[in-house]
């Protein structure tokens, strides 16, 4: 029989309730190991790069913006990164999985969805939002489907466009022509429910 090497986790810090009750899910499960537990946001390149795991859980309320977890990704792309948070929307879910997350989960998730969410980042899946279902008039069940991602470069526009820059200088910035600009940012409302750039500058 093979032995597999255990999955390595890192823990950033969280609520102390979270926090215990995270340790205690993780201890309980014997395929899982603990290399960096309570890990404080600004220092968490440093753990990473230290005790390189194979999944890292972020805290969403620690993250100054979506950003931060795309130089996460990109700086450590053997870590996969799971983030927990209060009830993220489904805007905020599908902003945190197009800039690098495997995953985006409510604090309030069950245990054992967490515990599968983690070893499917471990082996680089994704937890994509679920597809909800409903009934419509006739009570036939129908699906309504998760957000949508957003793609690489709609991703770029948006973290220029929280930053404050105009489309001109995005055009400039990303190589492209200023329509282009505007027509990834027409898609970047639509898939996170903003109509404004004050909205999207206030999401972040």
């Amino acid at each position: 029989m093979v032995s597999r090497s255990p999955i390595t986790v890192a823990l950033a810090r969280f609520e102390d309730l979270v926090s215990r009750g995270l340790r205690a899910l993780i201890d309980e499960d014997e395929s899982l190991v603990l290399v960096a537990v309570d890990v404080p946001h600004e220092q968490l390149p440093v753990a990473l790069t230290k005790h390189a795991p194979r999944v890292a859980i972020l805290n969403f309320g620690s993250l100054r913006s979506a950003a931060e977890v795309r130089d996460l990704h990109f700086a450590h792309p053997s870590t996969h990164l799971v983030v927990l948070g209060n009830r993220p929307t489904p805007a905020e879910s599908s902003q945190m999985l197009s800039f690098g997350a495997t995953a985006c989960l409510s604090k309030t998730t069950q245990a054992r969805d967490v515990l599968n969410a983690i070893h499917l980042a471990s082996r680089g899946l994704h937890v994509l939002p679920t597809t909800r279902s409903s009934r419509d008039a006739t009570g036939d069940e129908r699906s309504i489907a998760g957000p949508e991602l957003l793609t690489p470069r709609e991703a770029d526009v948006l973290d220029l466009l929280q930053r404050g820059r105009s489309n001109a200088e995005i055009a400039a910035s990303l190589h492209v022509s200023v329509e282009t600009v505007r027509t990834h940012a027409r898609h970047i409302y639509r898939k996170l429910g903003v109509r404004t750039r004050r909205e999207l500058r206030a999401s972040r």
